[in-house]
């Protein structure tokens, strides 16, 4: 069987809505399964501002969720979560209880105050905004670039944020028969970015001019400062992230999906899952094609490593 790219709209069961304030430089992406979808957790960085991350334990009554959240704004972004579950419950999206219905919706944000607007991320507005966008047309409003969770992202912040480089939300998706497998990705790391099949440093910490990539990697400048290198474990960055797949899996085979689909970030981002990131995937069923976890998990670190790339704009 031949190996097919295809939009990451194409899955059944799912919308994608995106809202940004370009002028604040944060934003969300929102992802809705409006059936709701068996969905695992794997968190890597020292640093997650995360919602509801307890519903992916396998432990965990709750076999479905109906929104995963790609956020700005770091902890303060979270109030994001409670526009969605509104919007979702208006619209009798999530489980009945008594006379309301009740949708759960889990969130993970980046750090991006530090780009334009220390004073102002996403709240419960901009949520309900990004779930309304979603219903607006068949699958919603998508794009790759510095849209929704990857209007404030960066990379290579190590020497500082003048020395960055603009990142964004990025996204790809394949199909091997009836299975399909897509990522998205918020790139915002304290590190450089690599073409995983090539090597080469392709974004991250910038000469002091800004003009080219900086002559020393990341992990190089950290090895040279190791004597004056300053303590910190402010968690000012994570790279953020959900594989979507219409293989049926429960909750405990999408948390070993999720971790497999880590590899992809250990491939593309050095150094990578350091206290100053709090990096998180998210991997979400949304069919019932049967596959192998093995051969889904290598598929995901594939779509994972090519959504990255987009995310810088390679």
């Amino acid at each position: 069987m031949n190996l097919k790219e295809i939009n990451i709209t194409d899955f059944d069961n799912v919308r994608i809505g995106q809202v940004e304030d370009k002028d604040a430089g944060t934003g969300i992406t929102a992802i809705i399964a409006e059936k709701g979808a068996p969905t695992g957790l794997d968190i890597r960085g020292g640093g997650p501002a995360s919602r509801e991350s307890g519903l992916m334990d396998p432990l965990a009554a709750a076999e479905v969720i109906h929104a995963v959240i790609l956020g700005g704004g770091s902890a303060f972004g979270l109030d994001a979560a409670g526009g969605v579950m509104k919007f979702l419950s208006e619209h009798k999206i999530g489980f009945p209880v008594g006379d309301v219905v009740v949708p759960l919706v889990c969130q993970s944000d980046i750090f991006d105050l530090g780009y334009k607007r220390s004073d102002i991320y996403p709240d419960r507005e901009m949520g309900y905004m990004a779930a309304s966008t979603a219903f607006e047309t068949e699958k919603g409003n998508y794009k790759d670039g510095n849209h929704g969770c990857g209007c404030g992202a960066t990379v290579g912040k190590l020497l500082g944020m003048e020395r960055c480089t603009k990142s964004g939300v990025g996204s790809y998706a394949v199909q091997l028969g009836d299975l399909k497998v897509g990522a998205i990705v918020c790139t915002n790391a304290v590190g450089d970015i690599y073409d995983y099949k090539n090597g080469k440093r392709i974004a991250g910490v910038r000469s002091e001019d800004g003009k080219k990539q900086n002559d020393l990697s990341c992990e190089e400048l950290m090895y040279a400062m190791a004597e004056n290198m300053p303590a910190t474990d402010a968690p000012t960055n994570t790279t953020i992230g959900i594989v979507l797949t219409n293989a049926k899996f429960n909750k405990t085979q999408l948390c070993k999906l999720a971790g497999m689909t880590h590899d992809a970030y250990a491939r593309c981002i050095r150094p990578v899952h350091t206290s100053m990131d709090g990096d998180s995937i998210y991997a979400m069923s949304l069919g019932d094609v049967s596959a192998p976890l093995d051969l889904v998990g290598t598929l995901a670190n594939h779509v994972m490593c090519e959504a990255i790339k987009k995310s810088v704009g390679k």
